[in-house]
């Protein structure tokens, strides 16, 4: 029989036996764990796979169909003899030796002998025999094989024990075998069994805590199962890694880094020095731009190459997409090691293997986001090869270690693509510098425990990084003294300096018919709901109808119209204003400028017919918005039913040129323009003319009709009713408009009491 000794260290489970003292076993159980136990149940349990048993959970008492196979080879008759159990094995057991059977069958003998003298009678002794028998036959027939070599065989049992399965296991050890019980649950069952621990150690080495939730054999097998996947995924490791931001000491100036050479960054020939920072907002208003100029012409100078990227990462092209091959995947890691098989650079094959690593572990990190969205993953992927493709020639051309090259992103990521593409390349031998200078811009949404954050106080509006292939703008201190005046006293302070709007819509007021007079020549900014929202202005404007003559009083009348003759007024007497039949070149064209519903921008601005291209460019977009917004609206009656839309078109782009520059000249924050319409006939306003005064009305004019009638009018050719209508007084029929720019209102005669009491004043 073998000897149970104790451990030195984990480390003697694995000797073989000729290298232990006095030929010994070991049998312990482990009720805790640390990383050593860990990685000590790791190799245990390799060792018990291939040299071995291993149990989870119970060990299955013998079925009605084991029993019966059992009493056909053997019988059912049982003896507490040596030599009876000697021959039963050598008959059950063939392939053992006569040392290992010797061994066993005197082992059992033991274990029976102790459990009659503990009282069991001789039909228990039976059951516990045949139980036995069983259990090597079905369970342990590999380790009775290998009893006795040089290499020992290993079981690992996990659970709580029982009684038998504890007695068998003994037998076992005493004949050779070493032994671990995994107690999860604690000591408490394996001691009801066996009491005084005569027959195993319980593990005590320092820093013991409870095993993990759901620690298991299975979980562990897993996770090395996945490990092995993983490394698969990765393909040969390479060479050398990043020492990404280690190296930096934090106390120089913020781009100092950038700056120095590669060979003074460290000396390891395993790692590749490279910084990754993000700078928030500007370190010296004057210098800042001066400062980047200089820095980007330092590292270029130096040999070292340089890509800079403002404001957005241009998306891939389909050319580039479709230069990526894909499979049908069933699983991410099927997807990301197929699509790693496009990475190649090969002038330097380790360079690739850092470039397939870092490709790996990024999308390994994307797995946890998108995990149950392989197309989605799938793109991300395709977007991250195409980017790389785009960029490694200018990057990486004939690179050689310790070369790092330098990535400057002005303006931060946008999304979760972009930040991905700076997670990746920050792991290569690149230098990844990510500028925000403006302060109160979008936040660049990167997250990344790698990333070195720089904050700077002041805050600057730059787009674009200044280097030597654009158009350099360098402002003076004053410059920007007046543009920090210039923040104070217009922002949100109910102060606006002229043109600070580019964006405008246009709210309709509802108001009474004496407030039209009152609200006409004030400045917008004066106005009822008057507001200003993510640099858009919220314009209260008029769009009424008046019907009727106060009083008959057609002096009264035209006076009154004339006190809204401004000089921003665009006054139109006679209806229609456009006939229908009129000329208007910009027909042709209205199909190229408006597709499915969208206007054609590009189309419509590059068109040598194009009648405003002369305007600001802020003033042609106004225009193009408020024409889509007049299409999508269908406020005009036929849009999308009888190619009213194109008409919308036409009208729109073919407008008076008196129009045009009202709109040119207008400020959103201040006077707006007019238009007056009277209609005192009985001609009918065209489709045109409607066209025309809805789209006025959302550029921000203020519109008033005039009809003294009280015909309907423009409202014939709306869906619905968009403008307010007063009703003033008596219809009036006939009327000749007068030249309302000429007209003199006669003063009223004064009575007696007025000429008596206001003598003198």
């Amino acid at each position: 029989m073998f000897e149970h000794k104790k451990l030195r260290g984990l480390d003697d489970y694995f000797k073989e036996l000729n290298a232990r003292p006095e030929k010994c076993v070991y049998f312990y159980r482990i009720c805790g764990y640390n990383e050593q136990v860990a990685e000590f149940i790791k190799r245990y349990y390799e060792a018990a796979r291939t040299g071995g048993v291993i149990i989870e959970g119970r060990i299955p008492n013998p079925d009605n169909k084991n029993l019966a196979y059992f009493e056909e080879m053997m019988g059912m008759d049982f003896k507490m003899d040596l030599n009876f159990l000697t021959m039963k094995l050598k008959k059950w057991l063939p392939r053992m030796s006569d040392y290992q059977r010797d061994t066993v069958a005197g082992s059992i003998y033991n274990t029976l002998a102790t459990l009659r003298s503990q009282g069991k009678n001789d039909n228990m002794l039976k059951n516990c025999y045949i139980k036995f028998m069983c259990w090597l036959y079905y369970k342990f027939e590999r380790v009775t094989a290998q009893l006795g070599e040089n290499k020992v065989p290993k079981i690992l049992y996990e659970g709580d024990i029982s009684n038998y399965e504890l007695l068998l296991i003994t037998v076992l050890s005493n004949a050779g075998c070493d032994v671990v019980l995994l107690e999860y649950n604690g000591d408490e069952g394996y001691l009801k069994a066996d009491p005084q621990s005569l027959v195993s150690y319980k593990l005590d080495i320092a820093g013991l805590s409870a095993f993990p939730d759901g620690y298991s054999l299975r979980g562990m097998r897993d996770m090395q199962q996945a490990e092995a996947s993983k490394q698969r995924l990765y393909g040969p490791a390479p060479k050398f890694s990043n020492c990404t931001n280690a190296w930096i000491s934090g106390e120089q100036d913020h781009i100092a880094e950038f700056k120095m050479p590669v060979s003074a960054r460290g000396n390891d020939p395993k790692l590749f020095y490279n910084i990754y920072t993000r700078i928030n907002g500007v370190w010296d208003k004057l210098t800042y731009l001066n400062d980047l100029y200089q820095m980007q012409l330092e590292i270029k100078n130096s040999g070292r190459r340089v890509v800079i990227v403002d404001e957005v990462i241009p998306l891939p092209t389909p050319d580039e997409i479709n230069n990526v091959p894909r499979k049908y995947y069933n699983k991410p890691e099927q997807m990301i090691a197929d699509l790693a098989l496009q990475i190649r650079y090969g002038n330097n094959i380790e360079l690739q293997r850092v470039m397939v690593k870092s490709f790996v572990d990024t999308m390994l990190d994307e797995c946890k986001n998108e995990s149950n969205n392989l197309n989605k993953l799938t793109n991300k992927a395709v977007y991250l090869i195409c980017w790389l493709k785009r960029y490694m020639a200018q990057l990486f051309a004939n690179w050689r270690m310790p070369e790092v090259a330098c990535f400057i992103y002005m303006g931060g990521c946008r999304n979760e693509n972009e930040a991905m593409f700076m997670r990746f390349i920050s792991r290569l031998p690149v230098d990844v510098l990510i500028l925000l200078p403006n302060l109160n811009a979008e936040k660049c949404c990167l997250k990344d425990k790698l990333l070195y954050e720089q904050n700077c106080a002041e805050t600057l509006d730059v787009k674009k990084f200044p280097a030597e292939n654009t158009q350099l703008q360098m402002a003076t201190l004053a410059y920007h003294a007046e543009r920090e005046l210039d923040t104070l006293m217009y922002h949100d302070s109910g102060i606006y300096r002229n043109r600070q709007y580019s964006k405008a819509n246009a709210v309709t007021l509802k108001t009474m018919y004496e407030e039209i007079a009152i609200l006409w020549k004030e400045e917008l900014k004066y106005r009822p709901n008057f507001s200003t929202v993510d640099d858009v202005v919220n314009m209260p404007v008029l769009f009424a109808k008046v019907s009727g003559v106060k009083d008959s009083d057609l002096e009264q009348y035209w006076g009154s119209i004339k006190q809204l003759l401004t000089p921003d007024t665009f006054l139109i007497t006679q209806a229609p204003y456009i006939s229908s039949d009129s000329y208007n070149e910009m027909k042709s064209y209205s199909t190229e400028f408006l597709k499915r519903g969208v206007l054609q921008r590009n189309v419509i601005k590059n068109h040598p017919s194009f009648r405003y291209g002369f305007l600001r460019d802020e003033i042609q977009d106004h225009i193009l918005d408020k024409l889509q917004l007049l299409i999508d609206s269908r406020m005009i009656k036929g849009t999308f039913e009888n190619g009213t839309e194109y008409t919308i078109v036409a009208t729109v782009m073919n407008m008076n040129m008196d129009l045009v520059r009202k709109i040119q000249s207008f400020d959103f924050t201040k006077t707006n323009p007019k238009l007056i319409y009277i209609n005192s006939g009985e001609r009918m306003i065209s489709l045109e003319d409607s066209i025309i005064v809805a789209f006025l009305n959302l550029i921000g004019f203020d519109v008033v009709f005039f009809v003294p009638t009280g015909y309907q009018s423009v409202e014939k050719h709306f869906n619905t009713l968009i403008m307010e209508e007063h009703q003033i007084g008596d219809y009036v029929y006939d009327l000749n408009v007068p030249d309302l720019r000429r007209f003199v209102v006669k003063k009223q005669p004064t009575s007696w009491r007025d000429r008596i009491f206001k003598r003198g004043k």
